[in-house]
């Protein structure tokens, strides 16, 4: 029997094998791939908004006073913890180090957006979300420095 006749016996010929086949090539997609691509995303976005933020220390603080009008926080407290959170946040999952907890971190500054500042604003937070969600449930993937220091804490244990 050769290789044809064995693949064409498996899986219904014409264009509903073709269909089929076509349909799983992207289950060849590594995982870490997809990991590393919503980290990237997710970070940049946070970095800008950390960059946007420094750049313009006053307008920052205007618009925390202003527009943001967080309640229970006063803006000078509320300006420097944004920014940092944004930063740290940003850097730790596009480096894959600790990511969980930066994904963790990541969403409350999400959610304190959504509910305080920019409900409107629910289905880019939604995908930001996402994105976070996907890290913190299933960390950073093997492109990491976590992945990295997991190898090498079980390689000097032995």
């Amino acid at each position: 029997m050769t290789a044809i006749s064995e693949q064409s016996s498996s899986s219904p010929a014409g264009f509903v094998g073709l269909y089929k086949r076509i349909i799983k090539l992207p289950e060849h997609i590594p995982f870490s791939l997809v990991q590393l691509a919503a980290r990237v995303a997710v970070a940049h976005v946070f970095w800008q908004s950390a960059q946007s933020k420094l750049a313009s220390w006053p307008v920052t603080l205007q618009l925390f006073a202003n527009e943001y009008n967080l309640p229970f926080i006063d803006p000078s407290i509320a300006a420097p913890l944004a920014a940092a959170a944004e930063l740290t946040g940003s850097v730790l999952i596009f480096f894959g180090l600790f990511p969980r907890l930066a994904a963790l971190m990541l969403l409350g500054v999400v959610s304190v957006i959504q509910i305080f500042v920019y409900p409107q604003n629910w289905a880019e937070h939604l995908l930001w979300s996402s994105l976070l969600l996907l890290v913190l449930t299933r960390g950073a993937g093997m492109v990491s420095l976590d992945y990295v220091a997991a190898r090498v804490l079980s390689t000097s244990r032995k």
